[in-house]
């Protein structure tokens, strides 16, 4: 099967730090190539595959800030649909442009919906519902206007994540510093506890990370690492006694969550958007609803069993199911664009 994987051009892909889609169409383009596909990544110039690489755009423009982003976008998306006849089916996962382009090519375009920064763009989403296959990386984060082919929950590579038997006495955040990703109340209950915490993600808010984050980071209870590379990933997750997750929104996945699982690491999260999904409650974490029960949980985090966690990561997030799930809609999208479905 030849297929074209078009990835975001925010971030290199893979992302040296922070870039979630990008890490996620790397992971899926690399196992096909294991499994024996011809997959074309369109991607930044300075990306990594071992299969081919397209590219317009030299480098990420968050990171090279000398760059326009819709001008590295719009020349981006339309060199991989100029050559869209050379495969049999585009993965789009690159969020709601590219759809505008699909009626000008009668190669399948399979879009995964990563999640939907505004209710603005669905209009987008349903204007091409007829001739689109959209996959959700979670129930919980579909919409009721749109068709879906699939949900897809997204696979790490295991081989990254070391199993740590006993973890740590730190409590961790790792994520973009925000108001949704809940880093203030993650402090708040880290401090309820009297644990220490740190936390890991760059900076997306400054407004909200100088007046709620700063003042409260001493290095000595309260430590900020800035945003952490694959390297030091598995390390941390791996070192700490749990995952804080006290996310105000509902998030469309949340793969710290599963990275942390993979290590051993039970996460305590808010229970909001996919983290049903995601966590067992009581086997490989707890869902809570507020700080208050979030602090009760951080002193019985130690009745789960890291062991446990690690297993279930094995058998539910990893990159082989991901794959393997992925190609079998793409040979379901294949069989009903050429009227055999």
């Amino acid at each position: 099967m030849k297929i074209a994987m078009l990835s975001p051009v925010a971030w290199r892909t893979p992302p040296h730090h922070y870039g979630p889609w990008e890490l996620i169409t790397s992971l899926l383009t690399e196992k096909l190539l294991d499994m024996g596909h011809d997959v074309t990544l369109f991607a930044t110039a300075d990306s990594f595959t071992r299969g081919q690489l397209e590219s317009v755009v030299p480098r990420g423009y968050e990171e090279d800030r000398d760059s326009d982003a819709k001008v590295c976008e719009s020349l981006h998306i339309s060199h991989c649909f100029q050559q869209a006849g050379k495969f049999d089916i585009i993965h789009n996962n690159f969020d709601f442009a590219p759809l505008c382009y699909t009626p000008f090519t009668t190669t399948p375009v399979l879009t995964t919906i990563h999640g939907f920064s505004s209710s603005k763009i669905i209009p987008v989403y349903k204007r091409f519902n007829h001739n689109n296959f959209y996959v959700s990386i979670s129930s919980a984060d579909r919409s009721p206007e749109l068709n879906y082919t699939a949900t897809i929950h997204h696979g790490i590579d295991l081989k990254q994540f070391v199993f740590n038997k006993t973890g740590g006495d730190y409590l961790l955040y790792f994520g973009r510093i925000h108001h949704d990703k809940g880093t203030a109340e993650a402090i708040e209950i880290a401090k309820t506890c009297g644990k220490r915490l740190v936390i890991a993600g760059p900076v997306q808010d400054n407004n909200y990370y100088t007046q709620r984050v700063l003042p409260l980071i001493d290095d000595t209870e309260i430590f900020y690492l800035g945003s952490i590379g694959s390297s030091e990933r598995s390390r941390l997750l791996g070192g700490a006694s749990a995952l804080l997750h006290p996310i105000n929104f509902d998030e469309p996945f949340g793969l710290s969550v599963v990275e942390a699982m993979a290590c051993g690491t039970p996460t305590i999260a808010f229970e909001r958007g996919s983290m049903a999904e995601l966590i067992e409650n009581g086997i490989t974490g707890f869902m809570v609803k507020d700080v208050e029960e979030a602090v009760l949980r951080v002193n019985t985090v130690s009745e789960i069993s890291r062991r446990e966690c690690r297993e279930r990561a094995e058998k539910r997030f990893s990159v082989d199911r991901m794959a393997m799930e992925y190609v079998g809609v793409y040979e379901k999208v294949m069989r009903r664009m050429s009227g055999k479905l």
